[in-house]
């Protein structure tokens, strides 16, 4: 199961990660640059933000802060149940913590994870492997360790009266030697660094324990929510589809395609290899965008011609009117009289 930029999230996860830049003095401001987002869409309950958005608040910590040791850890002791709204709702009312994991890791795209989870049992262990593909060597770091910390707050959270997990192991190196208590206190167990791979495994004995909160009826509810709540948030056309969300919020504007690249945390190579094998260009979905809301726009009247080709980033209105009627067949100024 695959944590995407892809998808739509609630404000909740980029309103923690603020505060948490706040907490170790880095201004709102700061923490927001670069993302579009005011204070208050944090703030605001029915906002959703973008994945690339919320990467870049990250980014934006780290720069600040110089990518101290252990800020990952920090932030994943904030992830609370309760901070994945139905989700985590979802997983205190399953029947055990086996049905917990599986329905967790079905809806994974209702959680703040970038990161692919492949899960692993047998008799005696649970074994979660993570892997992010793509990002820079620091934000895979901060994203693997933040989400092995929450990962392991869940399981606290879910089975309160046992510690199950047997080891963590992470496939990058580790961290200057005065920070390492810090990761035995989070963990209850050092981690070994330099690993083959990124796990968390948990003690299987517990897996078909019966979870406090347990209720059937309830579980049934909270995944039919989950399910609904996915199909609505999820951006059409995988990684296309956030690209043109990216493109849309300045079309007047755009990020070229390192820069849309930088955004996302991935290459350009990367970028420009993933649209193509979904059978599109920058070009093509940048052309896309703009027929769209020149439509939009021209239909709405509230702007002339000239002021559309402005929005759209256009510097000569000749040129809008030229690649207008390239997409529709017909000029701006006909369009707006036929839709009236």
């Amino acid at each position: 199961m695959t944590g995407s930029v892809g998808v739509l999230r609630a404000p909740t996860s980029a309103l923690l990660l603020a505060n948490l830049g706040q907490d170790h003095g880095v201004p709102m401001a700061a923490c927001l640059e670069g993302t579009g987002l005011l204070p208050a869409d944090l703030r605001t309950p029915d906002r959703t933000v973008t994945g690339a958005q919320e990467l870049r608040i990250i980014d934006n910590i780290l720069d600040a802060l110089d990518d101290p040791p252990g800020l990952s850890l920090e932030a994943g002791l904030r992830y609370h149940l309760t901070t994945y709204g139905i989700w985590g709702f979802a997983l205190i009312s399953s029947p055990t913590l086996r049905d917990a994991v599986h329905l967790g890791l079905k809806y994974l795209d209702l959680t703040y994870s970038y990161c692919r989870l492949t899960n692993r049992e047998s008799s005696a262990e649970l074994d979660l492997r993570l892997e992010v593909d793509g990002m820079s060597p620091r934000m895979e770091r901060f994203l693997i360790e933040r989400d092995v910390a929450a990962i392991h707050v869940i399981q606290r959270e879910l089975l309160p009266s046992a510690t199950s997990l047997r080891r963590v192991t992470f496939a990058h190196p580790p961290p200057p030697a005065e920070y390492l208590p810090r990761y035995a206190e989070v963990f209850g167990i050092m981690p070994r660094f330099d690993a083959p791979e990124h796990t968390a495994v948990f003690d299987g004995f517990y897996l078909d324990q019966a979870l406090p909160q347990a209720e059937a009826n309830t579980a049934e509810q909270a995944e039919a929510q989950c399910r609904g709540l996915v199909e609505e948030r999820r951006v059409p056309g995988g990684l296309a589809g956030t690209v043109r969300t990216l493109l849309r919020e300045g079309p007047g504007a755009p990020p070229t395609l390192a820069q849309l690249a930088g955004m996302l945390h991935l290459s350009t190579r990367t970028l420009r290899r993933r649209l193509a094998a979904e059978g599109v260009s920058y070009r093509a979905l940048l052309a896309q965008v703009r027929e769209q809301l020149a439509g939009e726009l021209l239909r709405d009247g509230a702007l002339t011609v000239e002021e559309v080709a402005q929005r759209l980033g256009y510097a000569e209105t000749a040129s809008f009117t030229h690649a207008f009627r390239r997409w529709t067949g017909v000029g701006p100024r006909a369009h707006r009289q036929a839709a009236r």
